[in-house]
């Protein structure tokens, strides 16, 4: 009996598979090749099902799986042939769905796994222990090509930032005729038709008080630094994280020293800090005080379905694949309520969303 699941929950069980046939994950560099010099060993995969904790252990030709009334042996090369079906599955489909190849749903009875996503409540994915079964185990997140990807910031209208119309007054009329221009998600225009009619757009505020708190303890003028990304991402139609940085040290909207900017590289290392935060769980609804949360890091299949490993043990790496591989995207004007005029107080503010995700290649 076949079923269909979408590519990112597809590419979840084939990360997870291929540890298992192959028994060990190269380090990943800034560019998303292998780093021949960071090869590690995998001892053991731990995931979480609904009724319970698996272990799967390496041992020289089979898997050893253990849990609450499992204890069974399945030969490693099982998982390379399903790991290669799902593979070869996933790139045939032009949908976003894909349905299980033959065989796929008798090998996951075998293995005992029954959500193809694993039921956890830290977000991680499954842990690996590396190099021995007794050793501290890392939770990953996997994030795959092969797949649409998850945000590393999708924070809905909780990620919106707040600027104030100044430069002219505009009666009621002059401000429904902007917020009726062009089509819903046409930000850009109104924005604009703003400039022509002789307002600007001032930087004011983030809107949300948890998101702006978060923010804070990155840099206490995160905020600002990035909405002034994400105006320049709508005007001049830049999206990758670094080109935008670029952009923002000629800028330089925090009025920092030039010293700071070219010797320190002070906008590059508070963006990285910012992407690694994200990566490693802060959300722009949810308190941060700065303690790392239960992903350290990210297990990233390319598209041609090589597995590499991303961690926080080896920061700078993972801060400049970040950096090298994000971009800022465009969410919905009507989920995340931003794109418009709106009044309050007497004031009139226009709202921008941050959005930020991996690059597709």
């Amino acid at each position: 009996m076949a079923f269909e699941a979408t590519k990112r929950e597809w590419g979840e069980l084939y990360a997870f598979f291929r540890l298992l046939a192959d028994g060990y994950v190269y380090g990943g560099t800034p560019d998303v090749k292998k780093n021949e010099a960071l090869r590690l060993p995998v001892a053991m995969v731990q995931r979480e099902e609904h009724d319970g904790t698996r272990q799967y252990i390496l041992e020289k030709d089979t898997v050893h799986l253990k849990g609450e009334n499992i204890d069974k042996r399945i030969p490693r090369e099982d998982f390379a042939t399903v790991a290669e079906l799902i593979y070869a599955a996933i790139r045939q489909s032009r949908e976003d769905d894909v349905t299980s190849p033959d065989g796929v749903e008798e090998f996951l009875d075998e293995v005992a796994i029954f959500d193809l996503e694993a039921k956890t409540d830290d977000r991680t994915d499954f842990s690996v222990a590396f190099y021995s079964v007794d050793a501290p185990l890392t939770g990953f997140c996997v994030r795959s090509r092969l797949g649409v990807m998850i945000p590393l910031l999708d924070g809905g209208r909780t990620a919106n930032f707040k600027f104030e119309q100044t430069g002219v007054k505009f009666a009621t009329p002059t401000v429904n005729k902007i917020n009726a221009e062009g089509e819903e998600d046409d930000v850009i225009s109104r924005m604009l038709m703003i400039e022509r009619l002789g307002g600007t757009l001032k930087y004011s505020d983030v809107a949300d008080k948890i998101f702006r708190s978060n923010l804070s303890m990155i840099d206490l003028h995160m905020g600002r630094l990035m909405a002034e990304m994400t105006r320049l991402m709508w005007l001049d139609g830049i999206t990758k994280v670094s080109e935008l940085t670029e952009e923002i040290k000629k800028l330089n909207p925090l009025k920092i020293k030039d010293e700071l900017i070219t010797k320190h590289g002070f906008y590059e290392y508070k963006v990285k800090e910012l992407l690694l935060a994200l990566a490693m769980g802060l959300r722009p609804a949810k308190l941060y005080n700065g303690t790392d949360s239960a992903i350290a890091g990210f297990l990233f299949v390319t598209g041609d379905g090589e597995v590499l490993c991303y961690q926080r043990a080896f920061r700078q790496t993972f801060a400049d694949f970040l950096f090298q591989n994000s971009r800022l995207e465009k969410g919905s004007t009507e989920k995340d309520k931003y794109g418009y005029l709106e009044r309050e107080n007497g004031v009139y503010y226009f709202k921008l969303n941050l959005k930020i995700g991996l690059l597709k290649r």
